[in-house]
């Protein structure tokens, strides 16, 4: 049995015009990666079962691969738009579409044979396979998951994003799923299901640590990194969704990453030694206190003298911590404010005023003259 492009052989045969069945895919959802095709017999009958009747009309729609099965065995295949003409006598036919060898070698990997019950003598079935990609998949990780990271090492974190996917290799997926209790519709949902989308979750934070080691990220960068992901993520399912079910991850869309609060108290308690541990960075560190820590005492309400007098003892204070702690040697000023004098003496004597007797001038400490007695204001 084979096809022929229905040009051909309607202008070769003069068979266009003589068409014993119409084999179509039917309207399907998007999410329908498996579909029977209808047998259209005279005056608009739809059949299921029986014999493709040779001449009779298969027509393959845009962005679908088709196949014809004949007593459990892949007969033809087809993933090239256009009308073709079924013929019984001549070999078997493949038209590609872009699968290559690639297809013909499944076909006789898997031996051919598609098991399903309820067979008659003689059962024929087309069945189309959905070569679309199917987007917007959202995944997520219900529990946290662990990564590891170079700088941090072992992270928990939760993440969630889509994903797209691609049949790859239709006649390893109609293998896969057409068994004993085969169904004229198979959807992504049956296909995927828990097993395949839990173990894509599995796989995921796999992906994420090895594309974090290869290209020595930490977790906070991974976003930018979503195609390296998808490449990771391939290698990583293959033998269960392409060897399986010949299915390709084309496109992962990591959208969020959260650490859990164990880990985030984690990363902020080895990122403040760190920080703690370069002289420079916490030299600017102290600085930057120092300063604010003047605006602070120029508005105390015991008075600015007071602020910049308790600035000081914590200036040297600190000074002689960061001294002792330093790595390099390097002294560290401490704040000019330590040296503030608060002996106003001097000031206070310059400031005194002297008071004469204005009767005989002599000079007067005390209300009353002691030379005359008279009072003095």
């Amino acid at each position: 049995m084979g096809l022929i492009t229905a040009a051909v052989a309607s202008a070769a045969t003069g068979i266009g015009d003589q068409f014993k069945e119409f084999i179509t895919c039917p309207d399907t959802d998007k999410n329908v990666l498996i579909q029977r095709g209808e047998v259209h017999h005279g005056k608009g009958n739809v059949i299921h079962s029986g014999v493709i009747t040779n001449g009779s009309k298969i027509v393959v729609p845009q962005g679908m691969a088709m196949m014809i099965i004949d007593n459990g065995v892949v007969k033809e295949f087809s993933a090239e738009p256009g009308e073709y003409i079924y013929d019984s006598s001549s070999e078997p036919s493949v038209f590609t579409g872009g699968f290559l060898k690639g297809v013909k070698d499944t076909i006789k990997t898997i031996g051919n044979r598609i098991t399903y019950g309820g067979q008659a003598a003689r059962d024929q079935r087309v069945y189309y396979v959905n070569l679309l990609k199917i987007t917007g998949n959202p995944f997520g990780s219900p529990q946290p998951k662990k990564i590891t990271d170079d700088r941090y090492g072992m992270l928990e974190v939760t993440f969630f994003g889509t994903y797209a996917f691609q049949v790859v290799d239709p006649v390893r997926l109609i293998h896969g799923v057409i068994g004993a209790n085969a169904k004229d519709t198979v959807t992504y949902d049956e296909v995927v299901g828990d097993q395949l989308s839990g173990k894509f979750v599995e796989r995921l934070s796999q992906a994420i640590s090895t594309v974090m080691r290869k290209n020595h990220v930490s977790f906070g960068d991974i976003l930018l990194h979503n195609s390296e992901i998808t490449d990771e993520m391939n290698v990583a399912l293959d033998d269960s969704w392409r060897e399986q079910y010949g299915l390709e991850i084309t496109d992962v869309s990591l959208n969020d990453l959260n650490l859990t609060d164990e880990s985030m108290a984690r990363v902020t308690k080895l990122d403040d030694a760190t920080l703690y541990s370069n002289v420079d960075l916490r030299n600017g560190m102290l600085a930057s206190q120092t300063a604010d820590a003047m605006n602070k005492a120029a508005s105390n309400t015991n008075g600015a003298m007071a602020g910049f007098m308790g600035m000081g003892f914590a200036g040297q204070t600190g000074a002689n911590a960061m001294q002792s702690s330093s790595t390099n040697g390097t002294p560290f000023n401490p704040t000019p404010f330590a040296s503030v004098s608060t002996d106003n003496s001097s000031q206070q004597s310059e400031d005194t005023v002297k008071k004469y007797c204005g009767n005989c001038g002599t000079e007067v400490t005390t209300k009353f003259c002691p030379n005359c007695g008279t009072q003095v204001d």
